[in-house]
């Protein structure tokens, strides 16, 4: 049976021309991309430039809200009400569409950044607040996130698609969670263990969490953090490995 795989990661994330170079050097290696909506980073002209360069590249569009956290890059828990967080949700996508539909593009998903995605892992509140905003803007989004987690109920509550992702560049405890960043080795930069993780997952549906134990994620969607100095290299690595194996790299929502 063939085997297909979509790689995401973040992108949209500097200002103006500040990570241009190196969001092409990504758009060129992912299938989907996650564009930052101004929260946590990025501009009007950021996200213009991205969504069309995604576009002339055939890369799925997925709207990256935010906790409204430019100081922190939307990493610090700010423990909003999920009232008020359902409404910035519904604010991002709705600006991102905007930039959308400028280029006739359109969004296909939604992915949470940071603390916020942190945050819909467990709080249910939160989650359901997230599907809502999603509702609102557009019912046929998919949510993209963790396995198991309260937003993959959420979304099976509110009746949208919930798309299982994994991190090839972040390590995992063993109950499939994320170790936080504030812990040492949270972050993977060598890019043939990196590469060693996904290849895992695509062939196992399987990760090595830190303890050493295994964790079943069955992902449809690979992420590498955009702002990885690794990432361009570890897509890289990834993508040849990929072919190599004859598994096809293509969006889970086209």
């Amino acid at each position: 049976m063939q085997i297909t795989v979509d790689l995401n990661a973040d992108l949209g994330e500097g200002f103006g021309e500040s990570r241009l170079s190196e969001d092409h050097a990504l758009l060129d290696l992912v299938s989907s991309a996650n564009v930052a909506c101004g929260f946590h980073a990025g501009d009007v002209m950021t996200m213009r430039d991205t969504v069309r360069a995604a576009l002339e590249r055939g890369v799925t569009i997925g709207a990256h809200p935010s906790y409204p956290d430019l100081p922190g890059f939307g990493r610090r828990e700010l423990g909003l009400p999920a009232r008020e967080i359902e409404r910035h949700v519904e604010y991002q996508i709705r600006a991102l569409a905007d930039v959308c539909s400028l280029h006739g593009a359109r969004i296909a998903y939604v992915k949470p950044h940071g603390a916020l995605y942190n945050r819909a892992v467990w709080d249910a509140k939160v989650a359901d607040a997230i599907v809502e905003g999603i509702k609102k803007t557009n019912p046929a989004l998919s949510l993209l996130g963790l396995p198991t987690s309260e937003m993959s109920k959420a979304a099976e509550r509110g009746r949208i698609q919930f798309v299982n992702e994994a991190f090839i560049d972040r390590a995992y405890r063993n109950d499939g969670t994320l170790v936080p960043r504030s812990e040492p080795n949270a972050v993977i930069h060598d890019v043939q263990s990196a590469v060693q993780r996904a290849m895992m997952l695509v062939r196992m549906r399987s990760i090595t969490a830190q303890d050493g134990s295994e964790v079943r994620i069955n992902a449809q969607s690979l992420c590498v953090h955009g702002d990885n100095p690794e990432s361009v290299p570890m897509l890289r690595n990834l993508r040849a490995r990929l072919e190599a194996a004859g598994v096809i790299v293509a969006p889970f929502a086209a």
